[in-house]
């Protein structure tokens, strides 16, 4: 079908037929011919404000976000500015930044982080900073390796402290990365009094430590109303140094208890507890390499966890985490295994 024109305009184009051969409707008016234009006038518009819309938000947030996250474009080793928020949050040359790398995990890196590292001039690391995050450090940075493994220091805490200071007063933006939340047995406060003692500007950036990684991992919290409604994190030195905690202090069963560092302690742990009058049933879980593909656990309970670790050893680092809430685990699993039975 084909609409007639006005005599005073030109012919339209073809428009595809919606009726019979043999109908043959009448011309609209000119008004109606003018409202439908101007309607189809607006779609267009609106359709192209979209577009544009959608480009810059393309440009403007995904881009740099994505570049962020180690997805951006290839050979732009430091990111402009304006595309990591304010230009006066950027590290000053001469500083030292104190960085929690989190547990492992790339993506559990926090933004601020990810941004130092991007800043860097040099990064100062641990043993337990993941491969995926030091994969995000720019091919320039200068990178020094201080990691510490139980009965082997590669650099004592004093050479780890005149490093930071000799880079920090070349002129250097310097990074002290360190796994989990700096200020978590990280010997942070040992290290920021050599900085200040020298007069060396610092700052911390906290990271996802290693408690809460691991127990986001196994599913369930670290508190909850019905199971602990506090939450201590112990390091397990006082054990290797032939110390003693206060037992009777830890075992409170209104409480979860984290161990660091504290893997080669179990059995020291474990009948601490039960010493100080906690259940021999009282649950216990174990957490290697929370947050990574190689992460593996354990699950039992005070009396049978070091026999299990024994059948079953797993690799440091390895948290021991301690209380009811360890009993979620089996709860959730057979709670969904009842919901899709029930679905089925």
């Amino acid at each position: 079908m084909r609409v007639p024109a006005p005599a005073t305009s030109r012919p339209m184009p073809s428009q595809p037929d919606i009726a019979s051969a043999s109908a043959r409707p009448t011309a609209p008016k000119a008004s109606g011919r003018l409202s439908t234009w101007m309607v189809r006038g607006a779609l267009v518009l609106a359709s192209a404000l979209a577009r544009l819309a959608q480009d810059a938000l393309a440009r403007d947030v995904q881009g740099p976000l994505e570049r962020r996250l180690g997805g951006g474009r290839q050979g732009s080793d430091r990111a402009a500015p304006s595309e990591w928020g304010d230009a006066g949050d950027r590290q000053p040359r001469g500083s030292v930044s104190l960085v929690g790398a989190g547990s492992g995990a790339g993506e559990l890196l926090t933004l601020r982080a990810l941004r130092r590292l991007r800043q860097a001039d040099a990064v100062v690391y641990d043993r337990l900073v993941g491969a995926e995050v030091l994969a995000y450090l720019p091919a320039h940075v200068e990178r020094y390796y201080v990691g510490k493994a139980r009965g082997h220091h590669s650099v004592a805490q004093d050479q780890i402290g005149a490093l930071m200071i000799r880079l920090a007063r070349a002129g250097k933006a310097v990074v002290r990365l360190k796994g989990g939340d700096p200020g978590v047995f990280g010997r942070m406060g040992e290290e920021l009094a050599a900085l200040d003692a020298a007069g060396i500007a610092t700052e911390i950036v906290p990271g996802i430590t290693a408690a809460s990684s691991a127990c986001a991992a196994m599913g369930i919290p670290l508190t909850d109303r019905g199971h602990a409604q506090s939450l201590r994190l112990v390091t397990a030195q006082l054990c290797r140094e032939g110390g003693e905690p206060d037992w009777a202090t830890l075992a409170r069963r209104d409480e979860t208890l984290v161990f660091y560092m504290g893997l080669n302690k179990l059995e020291a742990i474990t009948q601490g507890l039960s010493g100080a009058g906690l259940p021999a049933d009282w649950p216990v879980m174990l957490v290697a390499n929370a947050s990574l593909p190689d992460q593996q656990s354990l699950t039992g309970t005070l009396a049978d966890m070091p026999a299990r670790l024994a059948a079953s050893p797993l690799p440091s680092p390895c948290l021991i985490i301690v209380g009811s809430v360890v009993g979620m685990v089996e709860a959730r699993k057979l709670s969904i295994e009842q919901a899709l039975a029930d679905i089925g």
